[in-house]
């Protein structure tokens, strides 16, 4: 009956005019950011993120505007992976697989169509997921203590590590090198000024918007410019589109079976669509089989990694919003709006902030349907996005980026702290060091150190106290496994080669 009376509450917010506006911009937005190879949800809430701030948007509508955004990427990226055999971003990964395969042989929009369907499948039970699954981890959420909560974000930082880089060392010093970020300013005990190199603009800290804003969307301008050059066009042509109501039938089974491994996959901190993705197609493979032709071009093949990678996105909604943790680089992003928007995730959320969390719900379950009607009928007018110049694209990014700092804080220095974020984030990727862990480290760095103060000063400095509850060793125990354990499985979760013509 709360649930009931909570979602009325949330659709009384989310039907709002204004409030409906923002979920279908935010579709539309969305869709286009995932469209463009190489940008991604990520990339693309970060980049406009600070636009919330200039439109004085408060915490439910900065929310409801930013997750329609990232839930209209996931849907976007299918697109390119179908048309160009290029991924929209990194869990559409394995659609091009058989998407690409069926643009080839002349089915470009049925594959469209059912990787819009199988989206709109997996967004949506994700999101009655979200609905029912989150107030009860909150309640769970209430036994935690300080020992808990540093095993908790010591868990965030190990499995986003693990899943983030092939690489465990390289993501340790991402996560060592975001710390060692979150230091930076007045420590809160002794009113001593760490790492700021006498600079009173460091007095306070790193902004961490500046940083993500810097990291994901000014490093890809710089990664961008060198690597595509100044041309885009399409490598299959797509014709005319029709609903393919036999296989969309056929694949129904498909599409729950891959909502509910993604969804799961999501929910785990740190795994992500990528995983949900490929979990989904792999679970599918096995069991249609050898005759099953998966790689081919097959329907199944399309609609499994879409299902799986859209459920997974609306799952790692859940331990942001009820745990304070991130399940993927873009929940991250959003965590960091929800803290400069003074709100704290966790338990307590769903009893001091019902109308940002069932507002939040219910917009998405209106935004599944919009996304679903955009990503159908209008899909041409989506595809006509991949053929955006990049000196067009770019500079709109970077005025995006520029204006929307510059007016969060009016201060040349992040500005100039931006560019240098942008610098590190280009040197990162070069290297192949995963920047989501240095992202991770600077949102959770202060929390995790007042976790650990706190537990030092209840147990007078006694570390075993870190281990003094059956929930603080499942979650060091977890932690060890999730970053030891891609050491092991690397040769079983290593991504396929995309197929070529």
């Amino acid at each position: 009956m709360d649930i009931m009376s909570n979602l009325a509450l949330g659709f009384s917010i989310a039907l709002s005019p204004y409030t409906l506006m923002l979920a279908v911009i935010g579709c539309f937005l969305g869709t286009i950011i995932g469209a463009l190879p190489g940008l991604g949800p990520s990339n693309g809430v970060a980049i406009l993120i600070p636009l919330t701030f200039s439109l004085g948007l408060d915490a439910t509508s900065a929310l409801v505007l930013m997750t329609a955004v990232y839930y209209g990427a996931m849907y976007g990226g299918r697109i390119s992976s179908i048309l160009l055999n290029i991924p929209g971003d990194e869990p559409a990964l394995m659609t091009t697989l058989d998407g690409y395969p069926m643009a080839k042989a002349g089915r470009a929009g049925d594959a469209l169509v059912l990787s819009g369907v199988a989206s709109f499948v997996g967004a949506f039970l994700a999101t009655i997921g979200l609905m029912l699954l989150a107030p009860m981890l909150a309640r769970v959420a209430f036994l935690f203590g300080p020992a808990e909560y540093f095993a908790l974000y010591l868990l965030a930082f190990c499995t986003l590590g693990g899943m983030a880089s092939n690489n465990q060392a390289k993501a340790a010093l991402a996560s060592c090198l975001g710390l060692a970020i979150a230091m930076i300013g007045v420590d809160n005990n002794s009113g001593m000024p760490r790492l700021t190199g006498g600079s009173l603009h460091l007095m306070d800290g790193v902004d961490f918007l500046v940083a993500i804003v810097g990291l994901f969307a000014v490093a890809e301008v710089f990664f961008f410019i060198e690597s595509h050059g100044k041309s885009s066009s399409l490598g299959v042509k797509l014709e005319k589109v029709v609903i393919p109501w036999k296989d969309i039938f056929a694949c129904k089974w498909t599409m729950l079976r891959a909502s509910g491994v993604g969804f799961i996959a999501g929910i785990l901190p740190g795994a992500g669509a990528s995983l949900g993705s490929f979990l989904a197609y792999m679970s599918e493979k096995s069991i249609a089989g050898e005759k099953g032709g998966f790689g081919t071009g097959v329907p199944r093949g399309v609609t499994a990694p879409e299902a799986g990678n859209n459920a997974a996105a609306g799952g790692a909604l859940v331990p942001m919003l009820t745990l304070g943790v991130p399940g993927s680089g873009t929940t991250a992003v959003l965590l960091a709006l929800l803290m400069t928007l003074n709100i704290t995730p966790g338990p307590t959320l769903f009893t001091e902030r019902p109308e940002v969390v069932w507002g939040l719900i219910a917009s998405l379950l209106i935004a599944n349907f919009v996304l679903l009607l955009m990503n159908v009928p209008m899909v041409k007018i989506f595809v006509k996005v991949l053929s955006v110049p990049p000196w067009v694209l770019l500079p709109g990014v970077t005025m995006i980026s520029f204006v929307g700092i510059y007016s969060l804080s009016g201060s040349y220095f992040d500005l100039l702290l931006m560019i240098g974020f942008g610098m590190l984030g280009y040197v990162l990727r070069k290297l192949d060091i995963p920047t989501v862990p240095v992202i991770l480290g600077i949102l959770l760095g202060g929390h995790m150190e007042d976790a650990l103060r706190r537990a030092m000063v209840l147990s007078g400095g006694d570390a075993k106290y870190l281990f003094s509850s059956n929930i603080a060793i499942g979650l060091w125990i977890a932690a060890i496994a999730g970053f030891v354990a891609p050491m092991f499985l690397r040769n079983i979760l290593k991504k396929p080669p995309a197929v070529t013509d």
